[in-house]
């Protein structure tokens, strides 16, 4: 047993004036208990409570290494607090794609910020997934399944490609009612994915392909949606990107019947068992926050 262990101990026997009392408070076992004032009284070569058939009371030797165990006990605590208090302090690097980071990490980091005043924080908002390690990133939060293993990753949510257009496109060149009539549509293609050219439907990868002639190319989502919003085309965006779009009517949702399967939204770091303070608090604090935004929870049957 921790000899600082056996010290907790020892006070608590004093103040509850028995073995049993102890025990109790520290929800520790009679025997454990009986063993660590043994222990004590071993090692200091003198009694340190007299036992009566009621209660215990200590010895003047066990007066003053109750009196010097409270004051080391109390100093070792500030210790602990201390160095906790400084662990929650310094400089906290994270990313997040640019959209999702705008509408929801942002606002969390904020109150983040107001509740530990002592920690600093770097956020990159960035489509790309950037390397940790390389970037010297502590969290990520990233849309997609995790390609490296030797990451940790805690899932917040999901989300799922989504095809959609405006009212007014929609009147003037009708609906598609399957992938391969948007060929004869216009299209408004992102250019950050590496296969831009091309539209995968259905839930597997295996699934129907539609090579694009894109008539808008744009590498940013907010510029995709303002044009598809003015009705210049059929857009593919997250569903998280057009949620307040199609809950207003602003946008309109095809072709539903063969999106693929959603992927998730997740908080990625390096590893997890030994997390600085800092890191393990925003950690914890980010699942708790991000994982209640309604438009990355799967949909209810």
């Amino acid at each position: 047993m921790d000899r600082l262990d056996e010290l907790a101990i020892f006070v608590a026997v004093i103040q509850q004036g028995s073995l049993a009392g102890a025990a109790r408070k520290l929800r520790r076992s009679a025997p454990a208990v009986t063993r660590a004032i043994a222990s004590l009284e071993q090692r200091f070569g003198a009694r340190l409570v007299e036992r009566t058939t009621r209660r215990l009371a200590p010895t003047e030797a066990g007066l003053r290494l109750a009196e010097r165990a409270r004051a080391l006990l109390h100093d070792y605590q500030d210790a602990v607090m201390d160095t906790a208090e400084a662990q929650l302090s310094g400089l906290l690097r994270i990313t997040s794609p640019v959209q999702f980071g705008r509408k929801h990490v942002a606002p969390m980091v904020m109150a983040f910020l107001e509740r530990y005043p002592q920690i600093q924080i770097d956020m990159q908002l960035n489509d790309r997934n950037l390397e940790l390690i390389d970037e010297g990133l502590d969290v990520a939060v990233r849309i997609g399944h995790l390609q490296d293993s030797s990451k940790v990753a805690r899932k917040l949510g999901e989300v799922t490609r989504v095809t959609v257009a405006s009212p007014a496109y929609l009147a003037q060149r009708g609906e598609p009612l399957e992938p391969a009539q948007l060929s004869d549509h216009d299209t408004i293609v992102g250019t950050l994915r590496p296969t831009s050219g091309e539209w995968r439907f259905g839930p597997n990868e295996n699934g129907e392909r539609v090579r694009l002639t894109p008539r808008l190319l744009l590498n940013e989502v907010e510029t995709q949606l303002l044009a598809v919003r003015a009705g210049k085309g059929i857009a593919r965006l997250l569903s998280y990107q057009v949620a307040d779009d199609l809950a207003n009517g602003t946008l309109v949702r095809l072709l539903a019947a063969y999106e693929p399967q959603p992927v998730p939204v997740q908080l990625v770091a390096n590893n997890v068992q030994y997390m600085p303070l800092k890191v393990r608090t925003f950690w914890d604090y980010a699942y708790q926050h991000l994982s209640q935004i309604a438009q990355i929870q799967p949909a209810r049957p």
